[in-house]
């Protein structure tokens, strides 16, 4: 489907005036209902708007690609807009936004990603961008987007018809991949091409996006290469690049330094590449051992099973608290609180059965990280006999088990994947005929017995240190308990997103997950530091949006513009709202942000509050034990972070 296929030129407007992001979306999807491809206006409206909760669909060089699916779109549509001066839509580069398409897409399919695949690949060609903001009328634009268009995947269909022994040799190979794999991915391929033709080396770039593998290397291109450009934030198929000099980077190097990615391969600066395993059953992914510190990687391993096990936390931890919330409490049988209604009961139920799965889910997929698909069931099962605390003591006398909790899960998960791995090395040395009994018995059979016996063995330590631990949190009060509390919420404003950030909210996680093993009340410490971790968390945005409202001489009108939305980002629990005016004046924003997520994290637990959700800001509200004194806490500490700000910032001329 060709971009100006969905391109109505009723729905393009050209010389506009807009104020800011808000009034850029309401133009935006108004010219999407002139192509009648819409049934709900708002419906789709308010789908555009959780896209941009997510992150902003500006790019970069003041153009954004705003999307939605949604079943309130009839068919595929686009729209199109070119403002006399750009708009603050948060793009990478923090220039204003003044070239838009808008792509709205039916929940049946994935037209969307194919177009915005096309348009991503246009975008990156400075001229066209030009040439459109240059465009007098609505026909003109069209014909530029044809023209554009057709030059650029006509010759792309051209080459896809070459043979695939076509005499041209690249010197260089790349990968691209982001998250998404939409936007990054093909500004990263796009620079690189464009860097190659610049140093005049030829170049071949495969990307990795939503829509599959396009433009894939092949093993005789890969043979000849002098070497390959991996730029990607995900996990791309490596085994095939054994034996080549493989530069592992960010995409985001790949769209900011091409040149200097190529030329570090020309200059022969990069080490050769060696897989573990080689054949076609198992492909353990090495990319994370490439150029990245020990720190790093087991980093992403733990947050590979974190961001897995979330949705367990989150839909469990919040049914239960639902249970507590329409049930009755009877005084002579407290211990069946939350089971005395039928649909308190139900809820209780369904959500201690997603509980269930937190730590074998954690632990199959930090595994799986390590190991790749080997690995999940051995962390599953580790993960699992983690949470029910087996050992051969319990198995063999029929003592009392004590689960390990968290830290059980979380070794389970890496001694499982580490295993997993050493396993698979030492079965490359069998012979080529016993190849497919690998994956479908040897690897089961041993990685299983093997983290079986080893979490037998170790649980009673594990659950020593957990029931230990426990109890330690369990004592505190007072000093010691506003102290810890005052921590968790600090940390959550250190780096805003960062290991910081992510280390305080994996403490409140896995305290909500040791909690949940142990059968612990409501208003258990671990979920009380669980409120504080979101109340540090919800600050930073707070501050800065009550400061620049109520300081605004400290800020300029984009960054005032900006600030309102970070009333939304704080109460729904985004601390990435505050990350671009901290990277824009760090020394100030931080500390301010830092203090105020300290006092909201220590009320929070001076207060007692407690949250069986790990996630939802003002939503689970509802949810929480002490609603007030949270609110109170929450309040307190934006307030304190807003003063702070506005002593430490100095004031800015108004504009």
């Amino acid at each position: 489907m060709k971009i100006v296929d969905l391109l109505d030129s009723r729905c393009i407007a050209l010389g506009v005036q807009m104020k800011d992001k808000p009034a850029v979306i309401d133009l935006l999807v108004d010219l999407q209902q002139k192509s009648g491809a819409l049934n709900d206006v708002e419906k789709y409206k308010e789908a555009v708007w959780e896209r941009e909760k997510q992150s902003s669909t500006a790019i970069e060089a003041g153009i954004a690609v705003p999307h939605a699916k949604s079943d309130a779109v009839v068919r595929p549509s686009l729209a199109a807009a070119v403002l006399d001066e750009g708009v603050d839509y948060g793009s990478m580069d923090g220039l204003p936004s003044d070239l838009f398409f808008m792509i709205a897409a039916p929940l049946d399919g994935e037209k969307h990603l194919e177009i915005l695949a096309r348009l991503m690949t246009l975008l990156m060609d400075p001229s066209f961008a030009c040439e459109l903001r240059k465009a007098g009328d609505a026909q003109t634009f069209l014909k530029v987007v044809e023209r554009f268009e057709r030059e650029k995947f006509d010759e792309v269909s051209k080459d896809d018809e070459k043979p695939s022994n076509s005499a041209v040799k690249y010197k260089v190979l790349a990968v691209t991949a982001c998250p998404t794999g939409i936007a990054h991915t093909y500004m990263a391929a796009k620079a690189l091409e464009k860097a190659g033709e610049e140093l005049q080396i030829p170049i071949k770039v495969e990307t990795n996006g939503s829509g599959g593998v396009k433009n894939r290397l092949t093993d005789e291109e890969i043979r000849l290469a002098d070497g390959i450009i991996v730029a990607a934030d995900k996990h791309v198929e490596t085994a095939r690049f054994s034996g080549k000099p493989v530069l592992f980077v960010p995409v985001s190097e790949g769209i900011h330094h091409p040149d200097e990615l190529i030329s570090q391969i020309q200059n022969k600066e990069v080490p050769v590449y060696h897989h573990i395993e080689r054949n076609a059953e198992v492909s353990v992914v090495e990319t994370s051992t490439a150029g990245e510190s020990p720190a790093r990687v087991l980093y992403k391993h733990l947050m590979n099973g974190v961001s897995h096990m979330l949705p367990f936390v989150i839909g469990g931890g919040i049914l239960i608290a639902l249970a507590y919330l329409t049930d009755v409490y009877d005084p002579q049988n407290p211990a069946a609180f939350g089971t005395n209604l039928p649909l308190a009961a139900f809820l209780k139920t369904v959500g201690s059965q997603a509980f269930q799965f937190m730590m074998p889910v954690l632990a199959g997929y930090i595994a799986m990280s390590i190991a790749d698909r080997p690995g999940l069931a051995v962390g599953f099962v580790g993960g699992a006999l983690a949470a029910t605390g087996i050992s051969f003591s319990t198995i063999l006398s029929g003592s009392t088990p004590v689960s390990a909790g968290f830290l059980g899960a979380l070794l389970a998960g890496f001694a499982g994947g580490d295993f997993m791995k050493w396993l698979q090395i030492l079965c490359n040395r069998m012979p080529e005929s016993l190849e497919g009994i690998k994956p479908i018995l040897l690897y089961p059979v041993v990685g299983i017995l093997a983290i079986g016996a080893f979490m037998c063995l170790i649980n009673p330590v594990l659950g020593a240190i957990n029931h230990g631990l426990v109890t330690f949190l369990n004592s505190l009060s007072g000093v010691s308990k506003v102290f810890l509390g005052a921590v968790l919420g600090g940390m959550m404003s250190i780096d805003m997103g960062g290991p910081f950030n992510k280390a305080a909210y994996v403490t409140g996680t896995g305290a909500i997950a040791t909690a949940a093993a142990s059968g612990a009340a409501s208003g258990a410490i671990e979920y009380q530091m669980m409120a504080a971790v979101m109340a540090g968390g919800m600050v930073p945005p707070l501050a800065i949006a009550l400061c620049t409202t109520f300081f605004s001489g400290k800020f300029t009108a984009e960054e005032r513009r900006s600030g309102v939305v970070n009333y939304i980002m704080g109460l729904c629990f985004i601390t990435e709202g505050a990350i671009p005016f901290a990277a824009a004046d760090p020394l100030r924003v931080i500390p301010a942000c830092v203090v105020g997520s300290a006092a909201a994290g220590a009320l929070s637990m001076w207060f007692g509050c407690s949250l069986m959700a790990p996630h939802g800001g003002i939503f689970v509200l509802p949810v929480m034990e002490h609603r007030l004194a949270y609110l109170l806490a929450l309040a307190a500490g934006a307030v304190i972070g807003m003063v702070l700000l506005a002593l430490l910032k100095r004031d800015r001329r108004k504009s």
